[in-house]
């Protein structure tokens, strides 16, 4: 509307006046409301013209979008495992802090494995002592071995010195006797040194690796034991917590409220923009927004990102064919805003609906001396439009509460 009184202002006023005072043609006369078309034919023609120009103009180089929406991160509070709630440490709604307990999971399972894994830490403890004194016995059987088997030796050697001296004077029988006999001594202290070699590997290696592995056993059970008391992550906001004492969480089925951080947005806004303007959105362009939740604002704000894809074309690989015709939307792009200056978006509650309107500037181009006139008073028409998309949206912040109060029925 606004576009169509601008545009009749350059068009139809001039044609009246021209027919009215140059003519001499009167209202009500030549002029009737059956002769408008035929006497202003030209007028309303190029005012329909000029206005769909206009529009064409404003909305391709100063994109605007009902689609904009203050976005929140939300996180769903959720145990790693199933479990009944044995104790609930928060109401419906509380600010959390990070670190700070929601709900306790019963833990009689995990509490049970960990002191099991205490009783293993224990036990391996009392086994290394029983190897200790093992070491003794068998350092004690060692030296006893190796004691007969000297006795043995030097008995072999005394008998076989004096059949050495006087062959008649000592069976070969009894020497034979003593080289069994020292034989089997060798073998005792064999025996004796693998015994305490067991009972070495034992207290280094065996033993030492059974307690470590009791004490990861141990920290496992603790850690599980620590997951069923489930904590905030962040700093934040919970909301709809309906759990009591006794109920059953699934982390796959039923969450148990959601968590909301405290600095959720409140730092940018985003906006889903026409696909048609794909060329000239671009980074670091200055937009304007109003939003519902803060009636009569206009927020100053500046283009920091836009999305190189469109969501509306993504698909999952799967065992059917993709058909074009389910993608109904044509989907947009999207765009993030910040404010221009800090606490721009103070008093807009996260989620918040909004409308906004992003400005292009040709002004490079302008100071550049290498542009045409004709293209240079081109661009100059361009930016000055941008003050009739301005008007607009703060039109549309006056009427918006009007309309959603008033006429919205609420």
């Amino acid at each position: 509307m606004l576009e169509l009184l601008l545009c009749s202002l350059l068009t139809i006023l001039p044609d009246y006046l021209y027919r009215r005072y140059a003519q001499g043609k009167r209202i009500g006369k030549e002029i009737t409301l059956y002769s408008v078309w035929f006497e202003l034919r030209w007028g309303i023609i190029s005012c329909l013209m000029l206005t769909v120009g206009l529009i064409t103009v404003i909305f391709y180089n100063h994109p605007a979008t009902n689609n904009a929406t203050v976005l929140f991160r939300s996180i769903p509070v959720l145990p790693e495992s199933n479990g009944r709630v044995a104790e609930v440490f928060v109401g419906f709604s509380a600010d959390v802090k990070q670190g700070e307990p929601i709900f306790r999971l019963d833990s009689s399972r995990q509490e049970a494995a960990a002191e099991t894994a205490r009783r293993r830490i224990a036990e391996a403890d009392a086994a290394l002592l029983v190897a200790r004194a093992d070491l003794l016995g068998a350092d004690g059987r060692l030296r006893e071995a190796r004691g007969a088997y000297q006795q043995a030796v030097d008995e072999l050697e005394t008998k076989r010195e004096i059949y050495r001296r006087n062959p008649g004077a000592v069976a070969v029988r009894d020497i034979e006797r003593l080289e069994v006999a020292v034989e089997g001594r060798q073998g005792s202290i064999d025996a004796a040194t693998a015994s305490k070699q067991e009972a070495e590997a034992r207290i280094s290696a065996l033993l030492p690796a059974e307690k470590a592995s009791a004490e990861a056993a141990l920290a496992q059970a603790q850690v599980d034991l620590d997951k069923t008391v489930i904590r905030a992550g962040v700093t934040g906001r919970l909301e709809q917590f309906t759990l009591r004492v006794g109920d059953i969480v699934n982390p796959l089925m039923r969450p148990g409220g959601v968590l909301i951080p405290k600095e959720a947005g409140r730092g940018n806004l985003q906006a889903g923009f026409s696909q048609v303007e794909a060329q000239v959105m671009r980074v670091g362009m200055v937009a304007e927004a109003a939003c519902i939740s803060k009636p009569w604002m206009i927020i100053p704000l500046v283009v920091t990102g836009v999305q190189d894809f469109i969501a509306a074309g993504q698909f999952k690989g799967g065992d059917q064919l993709i058909d074009l015709q389910s993608v109904s939307q044509p989907g947009t792009i999207l765009v993030t805003l910040e404010p221009l200056y800090e606490g721009g978006l103070d008093g807009v509650m996260p989620g918040s609906s909004c409308i906004a309107n992003a400005y292009s500037s040709n002004h490079e181009q302008l100071m550049s001396k290498d542009i045409g006139a004709l293209r240079r008073a081109a661009l100059h028409v361009v930016d000055g439009v941008a003050l009739v998309h301005a008007m607009l949206l703060r039109i549309q912040a006056i009427i918006l509460p009007i309309r959603t109060l008033v006429f919205g029925g609420h």
